[in-house]
């Protein structure tokens, strides 16, 4: 009996559970690395004492066929729902989309005519990655920091050390342009030019909580003047229980500008610009710097496959961004991977 070839996934974001999935469902096995606690990248939920808020993404949208029926899985398996806040537009007329709250970033305007679905995972926004990676083999709390081929095989490397003796057959970067360029610099320059290429802007996000719900004329607001570009009661999403929660999310502009700042002094900016739109003091907050928000000019190439060398890109920097261009991206992936056998 033939051996099953043995990727490594690096990556547990949509891409990579996608993609990891994708493969094992076509008879691959595959193995997933993050550096986090656990799944699910920049679809992210920060969680407290009696209270939740998403900081990433803050919602999803799903146009693709083949997307539409796997958002229709997870709310079979009720790990999304349909979210339809009371959405206002403050300061100017209404832009494109220029993030994640669009879909996959992390600050966004919406800008498309007619009706548009919202979708959130439930109960919290890590519900689709958490059902996608029931199945998969995943190691969390392991950042690669080098990988290498050699005699035919590939080799990971966390903290200096190699993550399986015998090394895999594939590896697969489901990560951040600029976390894939250094890792590729050594072993495929062109592919890493290609990464380095790809800029993407930061995001401050600040999660709030209320000991009380909040009077407010809205659920989600996108702004178009200062230094915020988003705004939602997180609790107003389906399945959310506990205290109520805001979001913030500053613009890219305004967060590359304070990128370095410390998040007492972001907070204070922040919370002074939330008041003068008519949000009260928080009981409590959290702030959380995603150096990786959104890419400014996604590509549209899908995915990136070398199958000489056993060596593939997926991610949502790469199909357009947003939460459904990373599924696409890693099931593309997946299926170049597998026409390559």
């Amino acid at each position: 009996m033939l051996d099953i070839p043995h990727f490594a996934v690096v990556g547990a974001g949509l891409a990579g559970l996608s993609c990891a999935t994708a493969l094992q469902q076509g008879g691959l096995a595959a193995t997933v690395f993050d550096k986090s606690r656990g799944p699910a990248g920049r679809m992210s939920t920060r969680r407290g004492e009696g209270w939740q808020c998403d900081h990433g993404a803050q919602y999803f949208t799903a146009r693709d066929p083949a997307f539409r029926a796997e958002v229709a899985r997870w709310q079979q398996a009720g790990a999304a729902a349909l979210w339809t806040p009371r959405l206002q537009v403050l300061g100017g007329a209404m832009a494109r989309p220029s993030g994640a709250a669009g879909g996959g970033g992390v600050a966004g305007r919406d800008g498309r005519d007619g009706p548009l679905e919202r979708f959130v995972g439930t109960p919290r926004m890590t519900a689709p990655a958490t059902l996608l990676a029931a199945g998969l083999r995943l190691h969390c709390g392991m950042a690669v920091d080098a990988i290498e081929r050699e005699g035919g095989r590939w080799h990971l490397s966390v903290a200096g050390a190699r993550t399986r003796a015998d090394g895999y057959d594939g590896v697969l970067l489901a990560v951040p342009a600029p976390q894939a360029a250094p890792l590729l610099a050594a072993v495929a320059p062109e592919l890493a030019a290609l990464a380095a290429a790809a800029e993407m802007l930061p995001g401050w996000a600040l999660m709030l909580r209320y000991d009380t719900p909040q009077e407010m004329p809205f659920d989600a607001a996108f702004v178009n003047q200062g230094p915020l570009r988003w705004i939602a009661r997180d609790s107003s999403k389906p399945g959310r229980h506990g205290a109520e929660s805001w979001l913030l999310h500053a613009s890219e502009a305004w967060s590359a500008q304070h990128l370095e700042l410390g998040e007492e002094a972001v907070a204070a900016l922040l919370l002074a610009e939330f008041a003068r739109l008519g949000g009260a003091a928080p009981a409590a907050w959290s702030a959380h710097r995603w150096r990786y928000a959104r890419t400014l000019a996604a590509l549209d190439a899908g995915c990136v496959w070398r199958a000489d060398a056993a060596l593939g890109l997926c991610g949502d920097w790469l199909h357009g961004g947003k939460v459904e261009g990373a599924w696409l991206s890693g099931q593309a992936l997946a299926a170049r991977v597998l026409a390559a056998r």
